[in-house]
């Protein structure tokens, strides 16, 4: 960072004039000085509308106060598109200045670049992917066992807003001062003070922090939910796949986070207190750092998987019109990865110093990984075979993701043999096996359930032509972006270079400049995809609920789903218990009346969720500039927020069974006025939610 003298330390710590990018860029006005100011002016811009729009649609009390899983998940998942057109940008970035870079500095300097893929790869794992995937679990999942809520409300709350703080701190970092250039790992001890004594590698180790905290009390909150609330007769070999992929995920998320807790807060007493945990001297061992980092990382992928596998499965079930094939081997299967993935972590650094013995263990053990994973790309083809497969969006995902994942699966048997890992290890052959993999295994997957649940969340259906145009260049734009990338680092290109002395690499990075594009292209289709159906909802509405024929209990209810989500838990007594009922005409109507209803007793809105994440995202933000003040202060009011929940009263709201009785019925009395929709007219705005589609 730089050495200009601080401002007024005693109130502002190490803050300086020099630390704004406006500033530097006043100063030096060069092209990587440019970039960096208009990104922060961005950030500014982008804040200031957050808030007024917050403030002109009255939101402040209805969503961000709320704790109802169904607005908790939506906020996550909105988090996770802001941050992914912010990493998305950055990997244009890299691949224009990589693809100018060619025996010339480029536009951007080696320590902007190293900021971009530090930030770019923090981004999409932990404030992308995490809070996607979080927020898509957190909105179906209790409404596939039959649940009214989450086990833990107001702990719900209080994630989502330790990881929205986590993700302004991110955003902050391109206002004042500057990030990490240690990449998204970390290491030291690179990261120590010594090497690294600006803000940037404090901003990191918070925000991760902060982050893994998050997505350990989700974990917990997952899993005590589905163990706990499933409805009357919901055993779990009933459970839709989507909730043993979410099972799954929150046992990794309990055993696998606090590993990285723990890494990032031992690398904060080494910055903060002169500990010598990962240092070179005193008794320290950066290896250390490394199991413990990977000890996360690699269940890590899993965490990131699983759910989008759930997805596929309940997607290529519903658009095959089939039951899902070897259900009970695929939740073998999902048990399977979530076990070995524990067992593989070393294959990260086969090239540090391991004995032959122990990277052949961790090498086969990476090999065997694999077999799960074949299983349930079997199971996926044949539920698909003789069906009457409708090539609706969420399944064109499904089928890019089968094509392109088993592509990347081969590229990591090469890499899970040492020999051959000690050729490309740092090459980047490993960054387009690692993308080749989370793209179509992570991204496509929750763009799937994104498309899939969007009408049950909103109550009208996306644009179906503008979401084949996404389809198209998150597809296209993959290959070109990163095939190329095989080429490059078999042919010994490093990774995270920012200037290209090779010519014949030339035409290679090229290509992937052009793929980059094409990805910034597919997420734009999605910005207008979204505009467009907003535009024309009316015309998309699907208030009976049902637009796909689904075939859990998430279709079983109104689109959108009211605060209580079910106005009597259903009896199930099997597996897609609402699928047979509509179809098997001998069993009771899935839409009949109850018998009778109850008062239903809800949580209230609470301000203390949001205040415990916001107060610990400005302890951070302080301990980042050592601004000791602000700190303190801050985990003062957290504790004061912890306290004053604990003795608070009222923290219920009851909704009276009258009410709920004039809401249901006025709903099944429209849904038997709905005519029933069949297969040609279900991408058509006659498609009002009861979807009639059985193979």
């Amino acid at each position: 960072m730089t050495a200009a003298s601080p401002v007024f330390p005693a109130l502002l710590g190490r803050f300086a004039w020099a630390d704004l990018p406006f500033v530097r860029a006043w100063q030096d006005p060069n092209a990587s000085e440019i970039v960096g100011a208009a990104a922060g002016g961005l950030v500014v811009i982008g804040a200031v509308a957050v808030v007024v729009l917050l403030t002109r649609y009255r939101l402040w009390a209805e969503w961000l106060t709320s704790l109802d899983h169904k607005k908790i998940g939506i906020m996550y998942i909105v988090t996770a598109f802001v941050m992914l057109a912010r990493a998305l940008v950055e990997a244009v970035l890299m691949r224009v200045q990589q693809a100018v870079a060619i025996g010339d500095p480029g536009f951007l300097s080696p320590d902007h670049f190293g900021q971009l893929f530090s930030t770019h790869g923090s981004i999409m794992i932990f404030f992308m992917a995490m809070p996607f995937l979080t927020g898509l679990i957190n909105y179906v999942m209790p409404l596939q066992i039959g649940a009214r809520d989450m086990a833990f409300p107001w702990a719900n709350s209080i994630a989502l807003w330790l990881t929205i703080g986590a993700a302004g701190l991110m955003m902050a970092s391109l206002v004042v001062g500057q990030f990490s250039t240690g990449g998204w790992s970390g290491y030291p001890p690179y990261t120590e003070r010594a090497f690294s004594p600006g803000v940037g590698v404090d901003y990191w180790i918070w925000a991760v922090t902060l982050s893994s905290i998050s997505s350990t009390m989700a974990g917990i909150n997952i899993a005590c939910t589905l163990y706990k609330l499933r409805c009357p007769g919901m055993t779990m070999m009933r459970m839709p796949m989507f909730c043993w992929t979410s099972l799954c995920t929150a046992i990794l998320m309990i055993f696998a986070l606090p590993p990285l807790t723990v890494a990032t807060g031992l690398l904060a007493l080494d910055r903060y207190l002169g500990f010598h945990m990962f240092t070179n001297d005193l008794g320290g061992n950066m290896m250390n750092y490394a199991n413990l980092f990977w000890l996360f990382g690699h269940p890590e992928v899993y965490i990131l998987i699983l759910p989008a596998f759930g997805v596929y499965s309940e997607v290529v079930s519903t658009f095959s019109g089939k039951d899902l094939y070897g259900y009970t081997s695929l939740v073998i299967a999902t048990m399977a990865i979530a076990v070995l993935s524990f067992t593989v972590w070393v294959h990260h650094f086969f090239t540090m110093g391991q004995s032959a013995e122990i990277n052949a263990v961790f090498g086969i053990a990476t090999m065997t990984i694999g077999v799960p994973t074949g299983v349930k790309i079997y199971d996926w083809i044949w539920t698909m075979f003789r069906g009457e497969v409708r090539f609706s969006v969420p399944m064109l995902y499904a089928i890019a993701f089968m094509m392109t994942f088993v592509l990347g699966g081969l590229t990591g048997i090469v890499l899970a043999m040492p020999p051959l890992d000690y050729l490309v290890h740092n090459t980047l052959f490993l960054v387009a096996h690692f993308h080749n993999m989370l793209i179509p295994g992570l991204l496509y997957g929750m763009l799937a359930g994104y498309t899939y649940w969007f009408p049950k969340a909103f109550g009208f259906r996306l644009d179906e032509r503008w979401g084949r145009v996404a389809v198209a260049c998150w597809v296209v734009g993959f290959y070109l972006a990163f095939m190329p990338l095989y080429v490059l680092g078999a042919s010994g290109m490093a990774r995270r270079t920012s200037a290209i002395f090779e010519p014949d690499f030339r035409p290679w990075l090229y290509v992937a400049c052009v793929g980059a594009f094409v990805l910034l292209a597919a997420l734009v289709s999605l910005g207008v995809q979204l505009w467009v159906s907003i535009r024309t909802r009316d015309a998309r509405r699907v208030p009976a609920g049902d637009p796909w024929d689904g075939r859990s209990l998430e279709w079983a209810i109104p689109s959108p789903p009211p605060a209580y989500n079910f106005a009597v838990l259903p009896p199930v007594d099997r597996r897609d218990w609402f699928y047979d009922r509509k179809h098997d005409a001998a069993k009771p109507d899935p839409y009949r009346r109850p018998a009778g209803y109850e008062a239903i007793d809800m949580p209230r809105n609470a301000m203390s969720g949001m205040a415990i994440g916001l107060s610990a995202a400005l302890a951070a933000f302080g301990l980042v500039w050592g601004m000791w003040w602000l700190a303190v202060v801050s985990v003062e009011l957290i504790v004061a927020a912890v306290v004053l929940r604990s003795f608070g009263r009222g923290q219920h709201r009851t909704i009276p069974a009258r009410q709920v009785a004039a809401e249901h019925d006025a709903w099944l009395a429209l849904v038997h006025a709905t005519p029933p929709t069949p297969r040609q007219t279900e991408m058509s705005d006659a498609n009002r939610g009861r979807a009639e589609i059985k193979a």
